[in-house]
């Protein structure tokens, strides 16, 4: 099993959207790459992810990359849906450097024009979210989401 941490907006419906994929094992909601231990107050710099367990001889890094831009804009900065701000960007991080390199290969392929905001970098301090953001959609699925209905079904 190997785990990177994906980002995409508003993690309750990439978490809803990646928990269908095949050849994820687990995943968690939570929050990367900010500045501090804690999520109080401000996120001071953090991205919303979920850390994606998976197996790799089911499932590569292009295709996690490929199934994420399905659900985002990856030209967008900072904003997917009607979610606003440094908190909503996208991206996959990781410690493993094969994985930053498969992913970058994936961005480099698909951007002829140098312009996919999607971030490829190093994973620095994880932090789980709190259990009322564990599979959101799934306890509420009328909440609100900026991946369409039609996706989060479409790999089950």
């Amino acid at each position: 099993m190997e785990t990177v941490y994906l980002a995409g907006g508003c993690l309750w419906g990439v978490q809803a959207f990646v928990k269908t994929l095949p050849g994820v094992v687990n995943t968690e909601a939570g929050r990367a790459n900010g500045t501090s231990n804690t999520l109080e107050g401000e996120y001071d710099g953090y991205v919303e992810v979920v850390k994606t367990d998976f197996d790799p001889e089911k499932v590569t890094i292009t295709k996690l990359m490929g199934y994420l831009f399905e659900i985002i804009d990856p030209y967008s900065v900072n904003k997917q849906g009607e979610d606003i701000g440094l908190k909503y960007r996208t991206g996959l991080y990781s410690e493993n450097p094969k994985h930053l390199k498969e992913a970058q290969s994936f961005i480099d392929l698909h951007d002829n024009h140098h312009l996919i905001a999607t971030e490829v970098l190093p994973l620095t301090n994880y932090v789980k979210s709190a259990r009322a953001h564990q599979d959101r959609l799934s306890k509420f699925p009328n909440d609100y989401c900026h991946i369409p209905k039609k996706l989060m079904t479409k790999y089950t």
